[in-house]
């Protein structure tokens, strides 16, 4: 990765042909339980991939459904928590998505084909202390885009909803 952030990340234009790629790679997701969009082969994560989930938030503006894929790491073996990194490659405002669960933490969150109701929170700063290494090694471009910004990148947990099971 660059040392420096690519030029206009954040620009208008840049904005809405992410917007386009991820309205396509969920689609994508969704119509094919995960096989299609469910690996993300680019940058740090090729050759091999890493996975892609679905997360989905109410926006806090709208009210309306919104779909984000996003990378995610299964950080601890003994307990059912999906850990997500709100970096937006770096740019210098939190994701939509983020300041969504903000407002409203409650969120539908897709990995394959199954479906879970999930409550996200931010990593409290020790969790975020243990966890930041684990996301670096697991995706090293997040320690270029933590560079590239003057805002923490927040970690987020999603852990399931008090009284949830699985659905599929």
């Amino acid at each position: 990765m660059p040392s420096t952030p690519p030029v206009r990340l954040d620009a208008p234009a840049a904005r809405r042909a992410m917007a386009f790629a991820s309205r396509a790679n969920a689609a994508l997701y969704r119509a094919t339980g995960g096989r299609l969009g469910g690996r993300w082969r680019l940058h740090s994560g090729f050759p091999r991939g890493l996975p892609v989930c679905l997360l989905t938030t109410r926006g806090r503006k709208t009210g309306r459904l919104r779909t984000t894929p996003l990378l995610h790491l299964r950080p601890w073996p003994d307990r059912d928590a999906v850990a997500v990194v709100a970096s937006q490659g770096g740019t210098p405002r939190n994701p939509m998505w983020y300041r969504n669960l903000l407002e409203e933490p409650r969120a539908v969150l897709q990995i394959g084909p199954g479906l879970r109701l999930v409550r996200a929170r931010t990593a409290d700063p020790a969790e975020r202390a243990e966890l930041w290494p684990l996301l670096v090694e697991f995706y090293p471009d997040y320690a270029a885009y933590q560079s590239w910004t003057d805002r923490e990148i927040p970690v987020v947990l999603l852990e399931p909803a008090a009284g949830e099971a699985e659905r599929r």
